[in-house]
C-alpha cells in the first residue's frame, strides 16, 4: 500500500472501531448474543430427543412426516425453529428459509447460538442441513432418521455457512 491508501485504509478501519463501539452497535450486539444464548440453550434441553424427518417446530418436538409419521421429535430445522421461537424470533421452517433469516458470516466470526449449514446434496444448491453452534468447533443439531438430537463436530467437508439470525436478511446467493 502507498501512503494515500494506508492512510484511506486508516481512516475506514477507524470509522469501522468506533461504529462497533457505539452504544447502539453494543446494545445490538448484546441483544443477539442473548437471542443465541437462548436459543442454544433451547436446543440443548432437547438432546436426547428422537430425530423426526419433518418433525418438530415453533411448540417443540411433535410427529414428522413420512418416515418421521411415527416418532415424536425433531428434525434439523424444526429444532432450530424451535430453539429460535424460544429466543422469541421467528426464522422460518425449512434449512433453505432459515439459510434468508439473518446475515451470513464468515466461519471465523461464529458465536454461540448462530446457525450452521450444510449442502450435502451439490446437485441441488442451498442448504439441507442446519445446526446451532455451542462454539468454534460443536453444534447441536438434529442429524437423521434412527439418532436423536447431539452434539458433534462443526467442521464437515458438506460445510455451506453461518447465519446470525435476527441482524437482517441474508442476500440470496
Amino acid at each position: 500500500m502507498n501512503g494515500k491508501s494506508s492512510r484511506a485504509f486508516t481512516a475506514a478501519a477507524c470509522v469501522v472501531v468506533c461504529l462497533l463501539q457505539s452504544p447502539a452497535a453494543q446494545a445490538a450486539h448484546r441483544a443477539r448474543s442473548a437471542a443465541g444464548g437462548i436459543a442454544l440453550r433451547a436446543a440443548l434441553e432437547m438432546v436426547g430427543v428422537p430425530y423426526s424427518w419433518g418433525g418438530g417446530g415453533v411448540r417443540g418436538p411433535g410427529y414428522g412426516i413420512g418416515k418421521g409419521a411415527g416418532t415424536r421429535g425433531f428434525d434439523c430445522s424444526g429444532l432450530t425453529e424451535y430453539a429460535y421461537a424460544r429466543a422469541g424470533a421467528l426464522i422460518g421452517t425449512t434449512s433453505q428459509e432459515q439459510w434468508r433469516a439473518g446475515i451470513r458470516l464468515p466461519k471465523e466470526l461464529i458465536e454461540p447460538g448462530d446457525l450452521v449449514f450444510y449442502d450435502n446434496d451439490r446437485a441441488h444448491p442451498g442448504p439441507e442441513h442446519v445446526g446451532i453452534a455451542v462454539d468454534a468447533r460443536t453444534m447441536v443439531h438434529a442429524p437423521y432418521t434412527g439418532a436423536f438430537v447431539r452434539l458433534d463436530r462443526l467442521d464437515r467437508s458438506d460445510f455451506l455457512g453461518v447465519v446470525r439470525p435476527g441482524v437482517g436478511r441474508a442476500d440470496e446467493r
